[in-house]
């Protein structure tokens, strides 16, 4: 079917979004953050209310701790875990993950980068997960592909990545030898 004929609507409720800071509504309290969705899909009372309790189970918060604070109550990690609940509220078939771990503190970041790791093989989705670090990709990713001006030039396993003469892979890959050097 050509892409002018798809119902762009019912694409952007079937494809689940993370983004770099969580994209949550300020004004709504977790459990309506997460609810979104599946209220706009007219799920009913019931069913909307145990998806947002297991899915907050599902992302490591405790849903009667968690469920009506607002985000300005959270923590950075924890406004991520409920950005991801969002993204799956829903069901949806994608993920599209831009950067969602990108602006945490370091330690944060490798947790919820396991914790990721971890939710992806249990839910078995398909994840489109974007980001600049090549350390990320390499550890998430179990394809990766390497854009150049708007254009895909490599596309590999992490292992074919690794072993790639692709120039562009080469000096990604550089930089983590870099990350090592002890400064004089």
């Amino acid at each position: 079917k050509p892409t002018t004929e798809w119902d762009v609507i019912r694409l952007r409720r079937r494809t689940g979004y993370v983004i770099q800071e969580a994209g949550l509504f300020p004004h709504f309290t977790v459990e309506q953050n997460i609810a979104l969705v599946p209220n706009l899909e007219g799920w009913n009372e019931a069913r909307v209310r145990g998806r947002v309790r297991e899915l907050l189970s599902l992302v490591g918060l405790d849903p009667e701790k968690f469920a009506n604070r607002y985000p300005r109550e959270l923590s950075g990690g924890q406004r991520q875990r409920v950005g991801v609940a969002r993204a799956l509220a829903a069901d949806p078939s994608l993920l599209l993950m831009d950067e969602p771990f990108g602006a945490l503190d370091p330690l944060t970041r490798t947790s919820l980068q396991k914790e990721f790791a971890d939710l992806k093989a249990r839910l078995g989705k398909t994840v489109i997960f974007v980001t600049h670090d090549v350390r990320e990709a390499l550890l998430l990713g179990s394809r990766i592909a390497l854009m150049d001006a708007g254009r895909i030039v490599l596309l590999e396993t992490p292992a074919g990545f690794v072993k790639s003469e692709n120039e562009l892979a080469r000096a990604y890959l550089e930089t983590l030898k870099n990350d090592f050097v002890a400064a004089p």
